[in-house]
Parts: structure tokens; C-alpha cells; sequence
């Protein structure tokens, strides 16, 4: 028996069914009987990462410790497991083939012919089996996009050869639709059969069905699934839409998800299953004691995941302070001076968002100096700092035409400017400062009362920074740099001295808030709308 098992999760009849969270809630269970759980996205598309897309494409870009930008489902899986995850965790068809050529151009295949099988699939067994690791147990991979897509067939032939070559260590759970027509009442079955005959026609049989319906399956319709699809009754799982996304860990639990799929893997003597702190979260997220509304302003409101670990991470410091979370998602362009005090109109707190390029930006200096104007909770992530900074050194050093020179390369006053090490970059995809990078807090600060530590380390993605060439302008004012980077000296973290809570930080605080870990600043952010209430 070998020491890692595998789980692949297929998805057929439509995309954004949820592999992501099913994935996640699996995980959850599988942690809960005491296993060391990993899980792995493959994205079919030929970008090498998501960097370089617009969030209207694959929705926020999720970066990790050791700078990878990814896909966001990355997000949903630190956010379950809390666990961190790394390169390793996800990869592209684009990052596969450029391996690939770069080596077919240094003469490693040693002049034969290369071709998806089995170079290609090699290549992708290779990005799979490097999580089997001591660290892990199990290895959940989910394959992106669905069964039959063009793209996908390199990946769905390497589940193939590594079901064949693991045996009982690898087991397959598609991922499938049930529709519930209400012209005649009934949920139909039939899409189902015709993705899982899909899934027959390339050489692979599901372990498990996992059916995605509005209504519930019952027996009859679960016996009917299994005698067409081939799979045991107990093996098809009904995924109910839920009102949380957390509620999925408990629901497939009372299916017994987590025991069908170990046994199937050939677990015996398991754990009792353990989700005691998971469960707490999600007592305390559906009896909360007060409620308070809270803005998100950014440029791409529109598609709601472009900022998904932001709202997870606000729901996670509500939870924590027993409080529900209402977002009012407003976006940037729609603000102006004139329209500014409607659409904030009873918001205890803001989030100015993070984005890049002119679009909206005025709309987010406008929100700013209505915030603190008004001494209104706010939070400024990335260039939603940066504007912070911007909107002060305008308003109240008296910098009229202060600006970032990303928006505005001939201002007077470069308040923000592009870091020194990418001036001489022409390539965009990975080139920004990505990842982990450590920062030291001022100790009379609110942040550092968040945090309780002198030294913290947050993930980065950004290529422009505060102008350290101005910090004299700024030393005797209201706003207090309280977050500095030990190494390069770079400002991390604002805040103003006279304000109830503003805090501006040019990383990503979001990424790293978990169910069973919310983090620091959105505790704290949280906290200070609940007094405004």
C-alpha cells in the first residue's frame, strides 16, 4: 500500500457546479478523521498562470507564501483547511507545455517526438504525484472546466493512467448536474447519464457521483443514477444548494461522504470524526448577536468572486465578533461628489478594494475622503492604500496634483511610484512583487493591537509603492506609517492618528483569513463598525 492515496474530482454537464467547495468540504471531513489532507487544481487554459487575466475571466487572481498566483478555488481551499498552499498546488496546461518546449529546445527528449501522450501526460503526473510528500496523507485533484471540453483530454488520460497504475489508492468523483424542470415538476437524470457515459468513453469509471440539484434526490432517483452510471446507491451524493457555502462540510457528512470515499481508498479502524471548531463557526455565523452593513468599492463589483477572499474574510471577522456581515457592493465608477453620501448612506464600515489602471480610481478618492471625513471605519487594500495616500497628500498637505504615476506618469507629486526593481521589467505575467514578505508594526498602533505582534508577514502582489521620497511631508501630519518592511524599508502600513479605525496596508490581509483562523485586521476592522452601530 503505498503511503499517499489519490482523489480526482471531475466535473461534467455545466462549469462552476462547485468542484471547488465539494473539494474542500471533502477535505474538511477527511481532516476531521485525524488525515493530513492536500488539495490541487489543474486549469486547463494555456495562460502559464492567472496573472496576467482580467478578473472578468477567472475572478480574483489568489496568491501564496511563495508568490504563486493562481486560481482563486485556491482560495476556498486554504480557507477550509487552513492550510497553506503553493505552487505545487496549482498548475496550468500553459505552465505544462512551456516546461515541455523548454526542454524539447535544450534536446532533453534526445530527438524524438514529442506528443501529449506521453510527454504531455507525463509532465502532468509529474505536477500531480510532487504533493506525495510525508506531509500528506491524501491528495485531493480537481480537474477544471468539464468532461469532454477539448482542453481537458490530456488531463482526464493522465486520471486514467494513474487509476490504472495506483489501483485502490486512486479513486474518481464526478461532479454532475441534476435539473429540477418545474414545467413538469421532476428532476432529470439524464444529463447526468450522458456525462458520466463522457467520462465511460475516455477510459475512466467514477467511484462517486456527487449530484449538484435544487431539490432532493431521494432513494428512488439515487437507485436509478447508480444502475446507469455503475456506481453503488450509498455512492451517489446529493449536493443540495445550500444558504452558506460552509453549511456543504455537514451535509455531505450526514451523506457519509468521508466514510464512502476512505473505504473505498481502504481505510479501516478510522478516526471519530472531529469538526468540533467547524461547527462552532457556523453557530456562531447563523445566530448573530447584532448586524452591521459594509461597503466594497472596486471597479469590478459586477463579477462578485473578482473579490471572493475579501468578502469570506469580512463574513470570518463577523463571525468572530458575533455580527452578520451585509455587503453593499457599490462600484467605483458610479461614485462622485454629488452621489458619494447616498451610496455610503448608513455603511458602518468601507473597503476601498485593489485593482489596477485608471478605471474608477476617482470614485475610490472620493469614497476615501468621505470615509475619513466622516470617521467612517475604512480599510484600503493595495491601491486602495495607495490612494489613501494619494487623497491625503491632495486634500490635506496641500499636493494638489499629487498622484500614482501607473495613473498619472507626469505628475508633479509622485506620491506612489513603480518600485525600483520593476522599472527595467518588460515581461508582466509573475513579475510583480509576489508572496510573503515581513513587516515590523509600530507598537502604539491599532494595527499592531490587531495583530498582538511586533513582527508580522503578509502576502504581496503589486508593482507600485509609497514615494519614501515624500515620508518628510507626511512625518508631521495626521497619517502614521505604522508598517514598515525591515529589508527595503517599504511602507506596508497607514493609519490616521485622529481617526476611529483607518487603515490602509499594501498587501493582501485576505488571503490569509481562515474559517477557523479570521484574521487580525478584519477582526479588528469589524470590531470598529460594530461601536459606529
Amino acid at each position: 500500500m503505498s503511503k499517499c492515496k489519490y482523489i480526482f474530482v471531475t466535473g461534467g454537464v455545466t462549469s462552476s457546479l462547485g468542484k471547488g467547495i465539494v473539494s474542500s468540504s471533502l477535505a474538511v471531513l477527511l481532516q476531521g478523521r485525524g488525515f493530513r489532507v492536500t488539495i490541487q487544481k489543474l486549469d486547463p487554459y494555456l495562460n502559464v498562470d492567472p496573472g496576467t487575466l482580467n478578473p472578468y475571466e477567472h475572478g480574483e487572481c489568489f496568491v501564496t507564501n511563495d508568490g504563486a498566483e493562481t486560481d482563486l478555488d485556491l482560495g476556498h481551499y486554504e480557507r477550509f483547511l487552513s492550510v497553506p498552499m503553493s505552487k505545487k498546488n496549482n498548475v496550468t496546461t500553459g505552465s505544462v507545455y512551456e516546461k515541455i518546449i523548454k526542454r524539447e529546445r535544450k534536446g532533453d527528449f534526445l530527438g524524438k517526438t514529442v506528443q501529449v501522450i506521453p510527454h504531455v501526460t507525463n509532465e502532468i503526473k509529474n505536477r500531480i504525484t510532487a504533493l506525495a510528500t510525508k506531509d500528506h496523507d491524501i491528495i485531493i485533484t480537481e480537474i477544471g472546466g468539464t468532461v469532454g471540453d477539448i482542453e481537458s483530454l490530456p488531463y482526464i488520460e493522465t486520471v486514467r493512467q494513474l487509476k490504472f497504475e495506483k489501483g485502490d489508492d486512486a479513486i474518481v468523483i464526478h461532479l454532475t448536474l441534476v435539473p429540477y424542470l418545474k414545467a413538469t415538476e421532476e428532476l432529470k437524470t439524464k444529463p447526468t447519464q450522458h456525462s458520466v457515459k463522457s467520462l465511460l468513453q475516455f477510459g475512466v469509471q467514477p467511484d462517486v457521483l456527487v449530484c449538484r440539484a435544487e431539490i432532493n434526490l431521494g432513494r428512488k432517483l439515487k437507485n436509478k443514477i447508480a444502475l446507469f452510471c455503475n456506481v453503488n446507491s450509498d455512492s451517489v451524493i446529493e449536493s443540495i444548494d445550500a444558504k452558506t457555502i460552509y453549511d456543504l462540510p455537514l451535509l455531505l457528512a450526514k451523506q457519509k461522504l468521508d466514510l464512502v470515499v476512505l473505504d473505498k481508498l481502504g481505510y479501516q479502524n478510522l478516526k471519530r470524526l472531529n469538526i468540533r471548531r467547524w461547527n462552532e463557526f457556523l453557530l456562531k455565523l447563523k445566530n448573530p448577536k447584532k448586524s452591521v452593513e459594509i461597503a466594497i468599492v472596486g471597479k469590478y463589483v459586477e463579477l462578485k468572486d473578482a473579490y471572493k477572499s475579501i468578502s469570506e474574510a469580512l463574513i470570518h471577522g463577523g463571525v468572530f465578533n458575533r455580527c452578520e456581515i451585509k455587503i453593499r457592493w457599490i462600484h467605483s465608477e458610479d461614485i462622485s461628489t454629488k452621489t458619494v453620501a447616498g451610496l455610503l448612506k448608513d455603511c458602518s464600515g468601507i473597503v476601498v478594494a485593489p485593482g489596477f489602471g485608471e478605471r474608477g480610481v476617482n470614485g475610490k478618492l472620493i469614497t476615501i475622503e468621505y470615509a475619513r471625513m466622516n470617521n467612517i471605519s475604512f480599510l484600503g487594500i493595495c491601491l486602495g492604500m495607495q490612494m489613501a495616500v494619494v487623497e491625503f497628500a491632495r486634500n490635506v498637505l496641500g499636493l494638489k496634483t499629487a498622484h500614482s504615476t501607473e495613473i498619472n506618469s507626469k505628475t508633479k507629486y509622485p506620491v506612489i511610484d513603480l518600485m525600483q526593481d520593476q522599472k527595467v521589467l518588460l515581461n508582466k505575467g509573475g513579475t510583480m512583487r509576489l508572496g510573503s514578505y515581513k513587516c515590523k508594526l509600530v507598537k502604539k498602533s491599532k494595527t499592531f493591537n490587531a495583530y498582538k505582534e511586533e513582527e508580522i508577514e503578509e502576502r504581496h502582489r503589486h508593482r507600485y509603492e509609497f514615494n519614501n521620497e515624500f515620508l518628510n511631508k507626511f512625518k508631521t501630519s495626521d497619517m502614521n506609517f505604522v508598517g514598515i518592511n525591515p529589508e527595503s524599508e517599504l511602507i506596508e502600513i497607514l493609519e490616521l492618528k485622529s481617526h476611529k479605525w483607518f487603515v490602509g496596508v499594501q498587501f493582501h490581509p485576505e488571503y490569509k483569513s481562515t474559517v477557523i483562523n479570521p484574521h487580525p485586521l478584519f477582526k479588528s476592522f469589524v470590531k470598529s463598525t460594530i461601536s459606529k452601530k
